[in-house]
């Protein structure tokens, strides 16, 4: 009977090959760091699944810097990371979609080498209906004191990024995460309280077969993205398409990861710089998405690449499978050059 693999021990054995090929030391920090991350999921998912029986469904009562109406899962979450990590001496600051300012920490750059960025529960409105949800992180390094401070160091881009994951809370929980050696998934054992690997690099298809966007938008896209959704629909690329949204983030970026296609979120005439968060929200998943063969794009260039200019910042965000993506910047790249 084969042994399994905790989410842990995966990091190690990442850590040992990374020895191997680069000489640089393997610590145990990262592993420590990423332990923060999965304790906090398992004390999320704990609340998630006995959310009917217990007072955590619905409003808390208060609006978050976003302006949007957190429910009492968002302030549980965000309470349940903010312990987890801060407890971590690896930690230099902490971002989440809940709060205005980071959480920063009095700690030696030698010490507090990371910065997590975080939305605790993407797609919370969700929550009272039992649909997905999901936690999304990206793990940034901070920069040495004479290159930048730790603000600058915040507001790094994407490609910058040392790991990036999500966890999705549904019939299983799932944590998937990537730090540039490939994407890799593990299933919460609940009978043992550990991640355990599941999926070992793991490939988004060349081309799906859905798409996924809030067509209700569809009035105030740019004129190019109504074109290209239409061009998937009448078989444009050689190919039928349904139509899948689900309307948590994490949950339709995770089926678009497994079974191939393209997310849209474009921008509107009522949002024109988008909707998604760049930091929290399109900077992991577009890593991820690239990590397992897709692309991401803002429609005016790739996501990786944005620098940063607020940790709360919002872009346009696509991202799914090539052949779907390298249709799309073509479609969305004459109308930029006019």
């Amino acid at each position: 009977m084969a042994m399994i693999t905790t989410v842990q021990q995966h990091i190690l054995q990442q850590q040992q090959e990374m020895l191997k090929s680069t000489g640089r030391e393997a610590t145990g920090t990262f592993s420590w760091l990423l332990s923060g991350i999965t304790l906090a999921a398992k004390m999320v998912e704990a609340k998630i699944r006995s959310a009917g029986l217990s007072d955590v469904l619905g409003a808390f009562g208060a609006e978050n810097v976003q302006g949007e109406e957190q429910q009492k899962l968002d302030v549980y979450a965000n309470q349940a990371l903010l312990h987890c990590l801060g407890l971590r001496d690896s930690v230099a600051a902490l971002v989440s979609e809940e709060d205005e300012q980071p959480v920063t920490f009095n700690r030696d750059p030698e010490t507090g080498k990371y910065i997590i960025v975080f939305d605790p529960l993407d797609g919370s409105s969700n929550i009272d209906v039992n649909v997905n949800v999901g936690t999304i992180f990206s793990v940034l390094r901070r920069m040495p004191t004479e290159i930048g401070t730790l603000e600058e160091s915040i507001l790094q881009p994407g490609f910058r990024q040392v790991a990036a994951g999500y966890v999705v809370y549904g019939p299983s929980t799932v944590l998937v995460y990537t730090t540039g050696n490939g994407v890799h998934g593990f299933t919460l054992d609940p009978t043992i309280g550990a991640f355990v690997l599941s999926n070992e690099k793991m490939k988004m298809p060349e081309q799906g077969s859905y798409y996924s966007v809030n067509e209700a938008n569809a009035a105030g896209w740019p004129e190019e993205y109504r074109g290209y959704v239409e061009m998937l629909r009448t078989g444009g690329l050689q190919k039928e398409y349904s139509s899948r949204y689900i309307g948590s983030l994490v949950a339709d970026f995770h089926r678009t990861l497994l079974k191939g296609g393209v997310f849209l979120y474009p921008p509107t005439l009522k949002q024109p710089k988008g909707k998604l968060r760049l930091l929290y929200e399109a900077n992991p998943l577009a890593f991820i998405a690239e990590q397992a063969g897709g692309m991401a794009t803002s429609g005016a260039g790739r996501i990786l690449d944005i620098k940063p200019e607020g940790i709360h910042q919002r872009t346009p965000f696509c991202v799914g499978s090539k052949r779907e993506m390298e249709a799309l910047v073509a479609a969305v790249s004459p109308a930029r050059a006019k």
